[in-house]
């Protein structure tokens, strides 16, 4: 059986600053990532999610799919030196979501 993979994960935040690195398995889902980023989510930032379900995590120019794996969404072209991935943090606030729907 092959051993476990791991990977470094950025999370570049709306205004430029960085989150991580964070070490995942290759197997971890997008959800958890985004779990991660809720309950790391630095103090003093004028947006702040409230839930997973706030975020939307790009890599590559690609919206990545909540129950895809890191091992499944890497892409050589998005990786940083190091073996690391960067992946854009978007916070969509349900407020902001439910009008959109209904506007």
């Amino acid at each position: 059986m092959r051993e476990e993979e791991f990977v470094d994960v950025k999370f570049r935040l709306f205004d430029g600053s960085d989150m991580g690195p964070f070490q995942f398995s290759s197997a971890s889902t997008i959800d958890m990532l985004k779990q991660r980023v809720v309950s790391d989510w630095p103090k003093g930032k004028t947006v702040i999610p409230k839930a997973a379900s706030e975020i939307k995590l790009i890599s590559a120019g690609k919206v990545l799919e909540n129950t895809k794996t890191i091992g499944q969404c890497k892409m050589p072209f998005s990786d940083v030196g190091g073996g690391g991935i960067i992946m854009h943090v978007v916070v969509q606030s349900s407020l902001g979501k439910k009008r959109a729907e209904t506007g």
